[in-house]
């Protein structure tokens, strides 16, 4: 059995948990970072790395990896220790530390941990009419936009997902349908109207009601709801962004105070466990919300609030690191 004494051990190797790395490591912290992925990025790397994002600072627009490879490499003067492809199982009380287990059999005790895990363990919700045609076809996401260069590209879905692939895949693709069950989007408001002034077909109210071709998907028909007429749509690639199931899996059995699948924290990002806190998607609190920009600064915050738990010297108020030059 392997054992790791650190400072900090953070849970989650996605933005929050790579900014997390980074500014422990600038407060003067050992770090190591747990993920279930077999790499950094969490959601990111594995869902969407080509998808641009536009909401994070000094950004106006950059794609997922690109991001990732950046939070990596700041991440990168701190020295982590990455634990990649375990899964955190136990967590153990000390009267000073904490010590987390996981599914290799590694121990990693430290003074504090902090929980960036995302949404958890996540799986696409299925296309009910899709059976067979996974990896023929149908996809829930798209790694590589090239992929599905020329093609006939039909996306379900409404909410920010479907959008943003849509949009994404019109200056790739041969044409682009984007088939949602309800009149309204869930999407941000911005994205919906750059689609309504895009060359996105958009049919709502229909969901899909076939999908045929062999050995691939070859057409897609969909119907409108209620009314039931049809319409039958050339297609090679189905893409079905109807969001995923998040799963917190063993963290749930760790006493934490929980709101349904995220973990509750107060202002100091501190859960109900001690020595214990959270940031990003995973925590939650009154008027919390869901940025990844949120979440550098919940990050930032933890760290500084758990730093006397590292060290009695640490001070939460860490100055500029201008001030560090």
């Amino acid at each position: 059995m392997t054992v790791h004494d650190v400072d900090l051990v953070i849970i989650g190797a996605g933005p929050s948990g790579l900014y997390g790395a980074y500014y422990a490591g600038f407060r003067g912290m050992s770090v190591a970072v747990i993920d279930s992925l077999p790499e950094p990025g969490g959601q990111i790397s594995a869902l969407y790395p080509e998808k641009e994002i536009f909401d994070v600072a000094g950004f106006p627009a950059v794609k997922g990896q690109r991001l990732i490879d950046e939070l990596v490499a700041q991440a990168a003067q701190a020295d982590p220790l990455f634990l990649l492809g375990e899964s955190a199982l136990d967590l153990w009380h000390g009267e000073d530390s904490v010590e987390v287990v996981t599914d290799a059999g590694t121990r990693v005790r430290a003074k504090a941990l902090l929980l960036t895990g995302g949404i958890g363990t996540f799986t696409p919700r299925e296309l009910p009419v899709g059976d067979g045609y996974l990896g023929r076809g149908l996809r829930y996401f798209v790694r590589r936009l090239d992929e599905v260069a020329g093609h006939d590209v039909v996306v379900v879905g409404g909410g920010d997902s479907a959008v943003d692939w849509a949009l994404a895949l019109e200056p790739l693709a041969r044409s682009v349908t984007l088939v949602h069950r309800r009149p309204a989007f869930r999407a941000h408001e911005r994205s919906v109207a750059t689609l309504r002034a895009s060359s996105v077909r958009v049919l709502t109210p229909y969901e899909v009601a076939e999908i045929s071709g062999e050995p691939h998907v070859g057409e897609v028909v969909v119907e409108r709801v209620k009314e039931g007429d049809r319409v039958a749509l050339p297609a090679q690639t189905v893409v079905a962004a109807l969001g995923f199931i998040a799963d917190l899996g063993p963290i749930r059995q760790w006493g934490l105070e929980l709101r349904k699948r995220h973990v509750l924290v107060d202002r100091s990002m501190r859960t109900s466990l001690p020595r214990v806190f959270a940031a990003g998607d995973i925590s939650d609190y009154d008027g919390k919300v869901r940025l990844i920009s949120v979440g550098f600064g919940e990050a930032a915050a933890a760290v500084n609030n758990l730093a006397p738990l590292v060290n009695p010297a640490f001070d939460t108020v860490p100055g500029h690191s201008s001030d560090a030059a």
